[in-house]
């Protein structure tokens, strides 16, 4: 067991957190033989983990690849001002499915205002504006998953 620990690639670890650091992904796993590396920005999860991965890599397409011109392209964001989210739940934007949303781009928020509900063990929780401003981005998708301090909107 002790020869296994000492042939962890570290570079290849630092491979993988560079990938999350390029694509804004919040976790990377890779699984090679009976080696399992998983690269994670957020804290311990929750989740149960299956033994086999859902996706595995043929062979032959684990041959170094060149970076892709469209990550190098999407403009980087400016995450100063991004409101984020307080607890693990799913993000709804709406009140109600088919409701207006909370707030849109371009809405002008005061602090206290509701910008969107977060639903965390059956429980409707409104997010507040923790400061006035102009919502420039949305960051999240309406009934998706969010994790604690995943950044959901930005106000400036």
């Amino acid at each position: 067991m002790a020869e296994k620990k000492s042939g962890i690639d570290q570079a290849l670890i630092r491979d993988l957190a560079n990938i999350l650091n390029e694509t804004d992904l919040t976790e990377i796993e890779v699984e090679q033989d009976d080696l399992r590396i998983r690269v994670s920005r957020s804290g311990p999860q929750m989740v149960a983990m299956q033994q086999a991965p859902a996706y595995q890599v043929p062979a032959a397409a684990q041959a170094p690849v060149a970076a892709a011109p469209a990550v190098a392209a999407e403009p980087a964001r400016n995450l100063a001002n991004a409101v984020t989210a307080p607890m693990v739940g799913t993000a709804y934007l709406a009140p109600a499915p088919g409701a207006r949303p909370f707030v849109e781009v371009g809405s002008i928020v005061k602090e206290g205002q509701t910008l969107l509900i977060i639903e965390a063990m059956k429980t409707m929780n409104q997010i507040p504006a923790p400061r006035s401003g102009k919502v420039v981005e949305i960051l999240i998708e309406d009934a998706r998953p969010v994790e604690y301090g995943e950044p959901m909107l930005i106000i400036e």
